[in-house]
């Protein structure tokens, strides 16, 4: 009787050992990369799949896949399947999601972000060009890094930001009463309050359905969002307000790229770098095509007096600024001699 026991004890914890060494699949931080098991992370971002984002990112999971002979993967969740940015980096951070696509949101945990889409600050795309991959772009990288927890791995330009609305918008004072909705970026919502609006913080995906239902009168983006998003079916006029001039970071949990070995991050960076390179020839392939693709599904472009709309936010941009950040703003400022 003791032996049949004994047997039946051996034989229960081998099976116990077996479910728990069984899960090959690790997800994020869990696995250093040394096992040869597969590692999966999720990268979750607000755009759709058509969005260049979204095929810059297929073509740096398929890089990374290469590179890395399969031994990590990476799935990809765009539409705001995981939550909206601001979500998702707070998910980084517990572990539950690895990657995401964000830029100003981040000053909610680094003030130097918001240095990345600051109203009326870049004169060009030259000049942002030239702030992101000079001393100051390393700078905002390194605050990144510290105080959200994630590393950027590569990054994409912006087509300048516009006002959609309903009506024709020229100029400040024809924002009185207009409701519209802005991202999670208190600089965002302060310049637009002192312009006149009535600006309200909603995720991405929940905006063309507040348009639909005139809970909110407008949106701002730049021409290949409001593309993607369809907004042309429930706006008729793109203001030409160009009001911010900015890039965006693809960034992974610091936890989740020092967990890999030293050959897989090098892999990964490899990747990243090839990846910037696809995603810029896509951003001058595609934006100078959206402002058509906006006018033939009947859009409206409308010149607006861009001078009035820099007057009107500036005392908000000045405001709330800290002393760290306009020091900041002037070395932007100054860059662009």
């Amino acid at each position: 009787m003791k032996r049949k026991l004994s047997i039946l004890f051996v034989s229960m914890l081998a099976l116990v050992l077996a479910a728990c060494g069984g899960d090959e699949g690790a997800s994020g931080s869990g696995d250093s990369g040394n096992s040869g098991e597969t590692i999966t992370w999720k990268l979750g971002h607000l755009s759709n799949e058509d969005h260049q984002w979204h095929k810059t990112a297929e073509k740096f999971a398929e890089l990374v896949n290469e590179k890395t002979e399969g031994k990590l993967k990476i799935e990809i969740y765009p539409n705001e399947q995981l939550g909206s940015e601001t979500d998702i980096l707070n998910g980084i951070e517990a572990g539950t999601v690895d990657m995401t696509i964000s830029g100003e949101t981040m000053q909610n945990w680094a003030p130097e972000a918001a240095l990345m889409a600051v109203p009326y600050l870049f004169k060009n795309q030259e000049h942002v060009k030239k702030v992101v991959e000079g001393e100051i772009g390393k700078e905002i990288k390194s605050a990144i890094k510290e105080k959200v927890g994630v590393t950027p791995l590569y990054y994409h330009l912006r087509a300048p930001r516009n006002l959609t609305s309903n009506e024709p918008i020229k100029s400040p004072a024809d924002l009185e009463g207009f409701k519209m909705r802005v991202p999670n970026v208190p600089l965002f919502m302060e310049s637009w309050e002192e312009a006149g609006a009535r600006p309200q913080v909603m995720g991405f995906s929940e905006v063309f359905t507040a348009l639909q239902q005139g809970v909110i009168d407008g949106q701002e983006n730049p021409v290949d969002l409001i593309h993607s998003a369809s907004f042309y079916e429930v706006q008729d006029y793109v203001n030409r307000t160009e009001h911010v001039r900015s890039w965006i970071y693809v960034v992974v949990g610091n936890e989740q790229l020092k967990s890999l070995d030293e050959n897989m991050q090098t892999a990964v960076k490899e990747a990243a770098k090839e990846a910037q390179k696809f995603g810029m020839e896509l951003y001058e392939q595609e934006t100078s095509k959206y402002e058509q693709m906006l006018k033939d599904e009947g859009m409206e472009f409308v010149d607006v007096d861009q001078d009035a709309f820099a007057e009107a936010m500036k005392p908000a941009v000045e405001k709330s600024l800290s002393e760290e950040q306009l020091a900041l703003y002037e070395k932007i400022q100054n860059a662009a001699e």
